[in-house]
């Protein structure tokens, strides 16, 4: 869709009525008017006065295993969905992102406490196993007709945060297959009715019982291989744009600092699509970042190698998600973002976040290692000054465009150049 962000909203949204994307009736929810009503928020969340609008964009150029992505992205700062779009285009011309994403395998924890010995109470809970499975599974018969449900018993026995004198932490895990749902309430449920039986079984007691946000049983992957002439950009050959992505790599691989801030590009990307989708996106954040820690520290989600004449990025993170539950059946927006991206199964909309997780990543250390972050930031970011100094329809161009050559993005600079324009007498 070349040329998209300069066509007015008419224009876009004609595109996508001509491709099929969205019908006459859907593309009213891609207007204000177009927000939940106050009575489906009412029903959302509790104390509700109202709806916060942010801005809803499209992530374009985006192949996944060969498949064509539009990629919608709710999101405020204006370099996120240009970033994705770019490096999209650049892997696409590469042959796109190749991905995978496993079964829909979610935890359920169980706390039990005053158990007496450690490793008698854990031989009667996995002699109990399929005693605790099938009462998992009856709170969901229908979750199991689908092919999902309770699949396993397992048991963690953990040192006490008092130290040697306090009592070992026992926690049981029922694995469950989630299928197209996310999963949260369902294992709640489960995790909550299987209580009782584990108590019973061990004579301990049982506290805590909920679902862990570290679905390490969920990970989705993502990889794209990129020529290294293909990056040439800024001047610059693609060796040396290449190297600056390597040593931006390998830094957030030795630093937790610069890691935490690698990660945070990755979730720029993944956090805007999981909110125009309907996704809890703050259980992926929670998820991702405990992931990150999975070897003792934190470290990257992605790795960026070079290989036989090409930089290859690889992703790998606990992914959630769900196509069904949730507020995706009574919000029009995230109805509409689903249906944009063009998934069968929500393991192809992993992987679409994961490719997403990439590219946004790409572009950061992009940016990074060759000419800086803040070059192609203060381009986009002069934008949204413009607008704030009062410059609207052509003009917010023509003082971005002004404000990046000064050097000075400055809402008191763009109100200068505004003004300048008034007293220039029409022809």
């Amino acid at each position: 869709m070349p040329g998209f962000h300069r066509r007015r909203v008419e224009e876009r949204w004609m595109e996508l009525a001509l491709r099929g994307d969205v019908t006459a009736e859907e593309l009213r929810a891609l207007t204000p008017q177009g927000a939940p009503t106050f009575d489906i928020v009412n029903q959302m969340i509790e104390n509700a006065v109202g709806v916060f609008s942010l801005p809803l964009g499209l992530g374009l150029n985006l192949t996944v295993n060969g498949r064509d992505h539009l990629v919608p992205m709710v999101v405020e700062e204006p370099s996120v969905v240009a970033a994705v779009s770019f490096a999209a285009k650049l892997v696409r011309e590469a042959g796109g992102f190749t991905a995978d994403a496993d079964a829909s395998m979610m935890i359920g924890q169980v706390q039990l406490t005053r158990y007496g010995k450690p490793e008698v109470a854990r031989s009667r809970v996995l002699a109990g196993r399929e005693q605790i499975l099938t009462l998992a599974n009856s709170f969901h018969p229908a979750l199991e007709q689908r092919g999902g449900g309770a699949r396993d018993v397992q048991v963690r026995i953990l040192p006490a945060p008092e130290g040697p004198h306090g009592e070992p932490v026992f926690v049981v895990h029922l694995l469950v297959d989630t299928q197209e749902a996310m999963g949260a309430n369902l294992i709640n449920t489960m995790a909550e009715g299987i209580a009782p039986l584990i108590e019973q079984l061990t004579g301990g007691r049982v506290f805590a019982r909920i679902l862990s946000n570290l679905a390490d049983q969920r990970l989705a992957r993502a990889s794209c291989r990129i020529p290294l002439e293909a990056l040439a950009d800024f001047g610059l050959p693609g060796e040396d744009i290449a190297e600056g992505i390597l040593q931006t790599s390998r830094f957030a691989e030795a630093d937790p600092y610069r890691a935490a801030t690698h990660n945070k590009g990755v979730m720029n990307g993944i956090d805007a699509v999981a909110i125009a989708t309907g996704q809890d996106w703050r259980a992926i954040e929670a998820g991702a970042h405990a992931y990150a820690c999975r070897h003792g520290r934190y470290g990257p989600l992605s790795r960026w190698t070079l290989e036989q004449g090409h930089l290859v990025g690889r992703i790998e993170l606990p992914l959630a998600l769900g196509l069904v539950g949730g507020p995706i059946k009574i919000h029009p927006g995230a109805q509409l973002g689903l249906k944009l991206l063009h998934v069968d199964n929500v393991r192809q909309l992993a992987m679409v976040f994961a490719a997403v997780g990439l590219a946004q990543n790409f572009a950061a250390v992009r940016a990074l290692g060759s000419v800086g972050i803040q070059k192609g930031h203060m381009a986009l970011h002069a934008r949204c000054v413009a607008v704030t100094a009062g410059a609207r329809g052509v003009d917010v161009e023509r003082v971005a465009l002004l404000l990046v050559e000064r050097g000075n993005v400055k809402v008191d600079t763009a109100r200068e150049i505004l003004a300048s324009f008034q007293e220039v007498p029409a022809p």
